[in-house]
């Protein structure tokens, strides 16, 4: 390449490995935090390593019963809610990404769901629609209104709509139907697109804590980071948490900042393991399905 193109691209990667490394700095110092011991955690002593290492914040957190009962709730919200969103957006992407003289009313279809991205009926109207399904107090409250997001219905109908015609054209000579064409044609080739909306659902279910305040009263039944979301917007009273003599103990070692890094890091372990699986499909998914029209 020319002189002047290598100088840029190593300029590009220098500013973005700077601006990568200052994006992990919040994460190293709520580890650090997370691993000090409550005088240094209170004094803001802690920088990006340990001061005066200890376990105490994360044994007191495995012996709180409502993080693990929340926690369990986010996984059984992911495992659910992931290949429901998978199943619904391939449905839907599919006839969306047909031709139009295939499918009359194709962009009728595609209209209808464009608008319901730019507009919205609001929150109080959204929340009297689930209260008078009796989803309410139900994890369902929290999988159904997000079944089929229709940012990422676009994205795969768009990655449909780049597949050769000759493939659908052979199909279609060999006396194959729509749902074969569907499930052993476009899904088995649309790994790098599902790879990523995979993912995206993902983490759309894992990070949601909005909806849990909305729809969930007991704070046992919320998801993860609904309750993160209380106890670290809110003031958390750690004696109120110990349930036993060892929290009673673990109460003097640690701090409210120690024992919301602790749980906030554990938290994200999740996303961090999911994510490289994944991440070698993302780029390529997201960029051919938001680029063919």
């Amino acid at each position: 390449p020319p002189r002047g193109e290598r100088i840029f691209l190593r300029i590009n990667a220098i500013f973005l490995f700077v601006l990568a490394l200052m994006s992990l700095f919040p994460i190293i110092n709520i580890l650090a935090v997370s691993f000090s011991s409550a005088a240094a955690a209170m004094a803001g002593e802690v920088g990006l390593w340990p001061v005066e290492f200890n376990l105490s914040a994360y044994r007191f957190v495995m012996s709180n019963d409502i993080f693990f009962s929340t926690f369990f709730v986010s996984l059984q919200r992911v495992a659910i809610g992931v290949p429901l969103n998978l199943f619904l957006i391939i449905l839907t992407a599919y006839p969306l990404a047909q031709n139009p003289r295939k499918f009359r009313g194709r962009g009728l279809y595609s209209w209808f769901f464009l608008f319901s991205i730019l507009f919205s009926g609001g929150l109080i109207p959204y929340f009297l629609v689930v209260e008078a399904t009796g989803l309410i107090n139900s994890i369902w409250a929290l999988l159904i209104p997000l079944a089929a997001p229709v940012y990422y219905v676009i994205i795969l109908m768009n990655f449909f709509k780049s597949m050769p015609s000759d493939l659908v054209e052979a199909a279609a000579i060999d006396g194959a139907g729509h749902f074969t064409t569907l499930w052993q044609i476009f899904v088995p080739i649309s790994k790098p697109a599902l790879a990523t909306i995979t993912l995206l659902c993902f983490i759309m279910h894992w990070n949601s804590w909005f909806d849990g305040l909305l729809f969930i009263n007991n704070p046992k039944d919320y998801p993860l980071q609904s309750y993160l979301q209380t106890i670290v917007v809110t003031r958390m009273d750690i004696n109120s948490m110990a349930r036993n003599p060892e929290q009673w103990k673990l109460i003097q070692l640690v701090a409210e900042r120690t024992v919301k890094s602790a749980q906030i890091f554990l938290a994200t372990i999740p996303v961090m393991i999911v994510y490289p699986y994944l991440q070698r499909n993302f780029t390529r998914g997201l960029l051919v399905g938001s680029i063919k029209g």
